[in-house]
């Protein structure tokens, strides 16, 4: 059988057919974005946004191509190679890049921009992969999660020195990767632990939050006294004096009572020979203060005002200007609901293309899908990233070997954290931090950089038989 028959054979075509789906339909809205009723502009029209796509999806259909011609071992092979060009790449890019939109992000070739960040996602999976194959590499080791994170930490300190931070946060995606890899689940729920603090610091005063973690404290106590009638009466009702004392902004006299609490039930439990319990309830109670007023101090002194309007328009919108920084996300909202059941139809959204909404051919790509194609529209495209994703996560598990298995979860993470974070922008449940849709926004960066992951995950799978099992 020759390769081009076998690379016919072996090629997962259902999961070919998504990606390709959902690169039409992404040039398909930006065309309807940009389209002039009055003009009729071509879709290839290579002066519209459209015609550009239509070269960009040209070059990403061409490097799966090449990717399919490639040796598979390559990649694992030459993986750090791979990631220590893409690391030159982002250091280059802080000194002979461009600035748009104050980030100094791209580099500008021929007239055209190249975002490294999006080279240096496929770079890191590359990378990670080839890290977490090799015969010594175990999460049980402090040194191969150090290294692991290293692979991790060092892009995203680049990306944010641009600063980019909407791309640096994509890299939290490879956290899955780690823990499809046996890394400990405690630490996950250490660091959404420290999130949540840190989110609550941004729009919570610091006392009530260290009242909350006092009180967590005390129920944790209460549930290891013997006698749990008279400490869970006081718990109780010193727990709703101090809430509503809170409530009323007397956070001191709250803290007070929990405080008071706390001392008799650590004194208590000495008592009963828990000192390990008290120690580690101080330690959870001492680091969460130590986030939420450190978080607290950052978003009021070091902050700037945009900075903070970008975290209030998620997190609080009530005390956001509805002209100002809120314009953006009630008019993405507008434009996702006027669509309705069926949408206005294929262009002929009015919201999207009369400016109301922001960078509509790229980050806000979804209120055109919403406007034009409906509630039904939008469901087809979340199903058809749902299927594509689903997918690639049978891709994984079929795999011989574990490069190829990781690979494919990091193409799956990369993917996931991208479309949950752009799609919930628009609707306001995540801040604006200006990340594409994949293969739906324009940009020939983001398309191809994703096209190439695409790309070598069909390669690796169409040769999974032939490749050695660890």
């Amino acid at each position: 059988m020759s390769k081009r028959t076998l690379f016919l054979t072996n090629l997962d075509w259902l999961t070919a057919s998504l990606y390709l789906g959902l690169v039409v339909i992404g040039w398909l809205m930006i065309y309807a974005v940009g389209y002039n009723d009055e003009i009729g502009n071509s879709p290839f029209d290579l002066s519209t946004n459209a015609g550009k796509q239509a070269l960009f999806i040209g070059l990403s259909f061409l490097t799966i191509l090449v990717c399919q011609l490639i040796d598979s071992n390559f990649w694992q092979t030459f993986g750090l190679l791979v990631f220590g060009i893409t690391i030159v790449l982002l250091i280059g890019v802080l000194i002979f890049g461009v600035s748009i939109k104050g980030a100094n992000s791209w580099y500008r070739i021929a007239g055209f921009t190249v975002q490294p960040s999006e080279f240096a996602k496929f770079g890191t999976a590359i990378a990670l992969s080839g890290f977490l194959s090799r015969y010594n590499t175990s999460m049980d080791n402090l040194r191969s999660v150090a290294i692991a994170f290293g692979f991790l930490l060092l892009p995203i300190l680049l990306i944010l020195l641009q600063p980019d931070a909407g791309s640096a946060l994509v890299f939290s995606g490879f956290l899955f990767v780690l823990y499809r890899a046996g890394l400990n689940s405690l630490l996950y729920v250490l660091a959404l632990t420290a999130t949540v603090l840190l989110i609550l610091g941004f729009i919570s005063n610091p006392v009530n939050i260290l009242v909350g973690l006092i009180c967590i404290a005390n129920i944790i106590f209460f549930f290891n006294f013997k006698r749990k009638l008279q400490w869970g009466l006081l718990l109780f009702f010193s727990s709703l004096v101090s809430f509503f004392l809170a409530y009323l902004d007397n956070s001191l006299p709250a803290l007070g009572i929990q405080s008071l609490l706390f001392v008799v039930s650590a004194f208590a439990a000495f008592q009963n020979r828990k000192q390990q319990l008290v120690g580690q309830l101080i330690g959870i109670v001492f680091f969460g203060a130590i986030i939420a007023f450190s978080a607290n101090y950052f978003f009021n002194e070091v902050m700037k005002p945009h900075q903070q309007a970008r975290i209030n328009i998620w997190l609080q919108p009530s005390k956001c200007d509805p002209k100002g920084a809120l314009y953006n996300v009630i008019q993405s909202k507008l434009s996702i609901g006027s669509g309705g059941l069926r949408g206005k139809g294929f262009l002929q959204g009015t919201l999207t293309k009369l400016n109301y909404v922001p960078e509509q051919d790229t980050d806000f790509i979804f209120c055109t899908i919403g406007e034009e194609q409906g509630f039904i529209g939008v469901v087809g495209i979340l199903g058809l990233f749902l299927f594509l994703l689903l997918r690639i996560l049978t891709i994984a598990e079929r795999q011989r070997d574990v490069f190829s298995r990781y690979f494919a979860y990091c193409v799956a993470s990369v993917l996931f954290v991208h479309v949950f974070i752009n799609i919930g922008m628009t609707m306001g449940l995540m801040p604006i931090i200006g990340i594409p849709l994949p293969f739906i926004s324009s940009g020939g960066s983001s398309i191809i950089g994703f096209s190439l992951m695409i790309g070598v995950l069909l390669k690796l799978d169409s040769v999974r038989m032939t490749r050695t099992k660890r």
